[in-house]
């Protein structure tokens, strides 16, 4: 008899800029080795970096606007289109800016909005960077990030408030109603009958979670509240794509023990 354990998935998303909204996915194409398609495939300068196109390589996160440090980010609405990378960035549901990322005037035009719109987080002119192949990922190694509804509600509970899960920008949201048990998985493998996932860590929180989501304010204290109250920051796991397949909401992943 097998012991393995299966749940929902229960949503996915994708980040085309790192730091910007997500986009809802119903189901996705992955590649082994590889993170979703056009997962934190930009991302934006704030002020100059290391960062060299044509020799792409891991940098701290830093190094770009990303709401850690640059909350008033989640007070704007971005829209990617795969078949033209064109970009459309949305404040209180107005228009605000619109460019295709992989030209250069496309850029300049979302470079320009951003110049003024983050002017007070700003520590030189914004440029909209990518490319082909490199994930703006927080960890060098390409990866999906996958939260358990579960420990959502068990931190809830403890906070005594509502707890958004898009304040932990996963890829992959489950539900396994067992809080926490996600953080022994490091090791072990996920499925679908089409696609295999690697857990390699677990994922610590940094200050971009005390960031409300919809409001672009600061007004939660979950890295501590994790600290505090269960002796880590962890909260959630990175996994590897370990084979090529599709990832459809409402699949059942199965836990290979």
């Amino acid at each position: 008899m097998s012991n393995d354990k299966t749940f929902k998935i229960k949503s996915l998303y994708r980040y085309p800029i790192k730091g910007f909204s997500p986009q809802l996915l119903e189901r996705v194409n992955c590649k082994a080795g590889e993170p979703l398609p056009f997962d934190r495939a930009f991302a934006v300068e704030n002020g100059p970096s290391k960062f060299d196109s044509q020799n792409p390589r891991y940098l701290p996160k830093i190094s770009f606007l990303m709401l850690m440090r640059d909350e008033r980010l989640a007070t704007l609405h971005s829209d990617f289109d795969d078949a033209t990378q064109i970009m459309t960035i949305y404040r209180d549901g107005k228009q605000v800016a619109s460019g295709q990322l992989t030209d250069p005037t496309g850029r300049r035009i979302i470079e320009q909005f951003l110049s003024a719109y983050m002017n007070f987080s700003l520590r030189g002119a914004p440029k909209v960077v990518s490319s082909p192949g490199h994930s703006f990922s927080d960890v060098p190694v390409k990866c999906l990030h996958l939260v358990n509804l579960a420990s959502v509600r068990e931190l809830e509970r403890t906070i005594g408030r509502a707890v958004d899960p898009l304040r932990f920008r996963a890829n992959v949201y489950f539900d396994t109603d067992e809080p926490w048990e996600e953080l022994s998985w490091v090791g072990k493998q996920l499925s679908t009958d089409s696609i295999t996932l690697s857990v390699i860590d677990r994922t610590q929180r940094c200050e971009a979670t005390n960031v409300n989501p919809e409001k672009g304010i600061r007004d939660m204290a979950i890295p501590t509240t994790l600290q505090r109250t269960w002796g880590h920051s962890d909260f959630g796991i990175y996994a590897k794509v370990a084979s090529d397949g599709e990832l459809v909401v409402g699949n059942e992943l199965k836990l290979n023990l």
